[in-house]
């Protein structure tokens, strides 16, 4: 069992920064691949940045160049650094990971706002 608590959402203005958290307790040692995923209102969720255990991180298109994902291997926690908001990254972020059974395990999720 894996458990994952995002922090860091909130109302920003476009071109603003955000940093999203997750910490992440439970059987993290079985983690395959861990990563952020938003899902806006009326659409499906998205992947928007992922890393396996090897260290290999991939980004949506949509936000390369903006937003860097991090992790603190040490403190067992997840970063999403986002710069240059706009509105239309607007929606929940959830914190994700999968263990090595392809078990996939979610946050609950941390609404990120972002205001023209």
């Amino acid at each position: 069992q894996v458990d994952l608590v995002e922090s860091g959402g909130g109302l920003v203005q476009a071109g603003g920064s955000l940093r999203l958290s997750c910490a992440a307790s439970g059987s993290i040692f079985r983690l395959y691949r861990m990563g952020w995923h938003r899902q806006a209102p009326g659409k499906q969720r998205e992947m928007v940045a992922s890393m396996t255990s090897d260290g290999t991180t991939n980004y949506a298109d949509s936000v390369k160049g903006r937003f860097t994902f991090s992790r603190d291997n040490a403190e067992n926690t997840l970063y999403l650094q986002m710069t240059s908001l706009n509105p239309a990254d607007t929606a929940v972020y959830y914190c994700h990971a999968m263990d090595r059974n392809y078990m996939n395990y979610w946050g609950p999720g941390t609404q990120v706002t972002v205001s023209s």
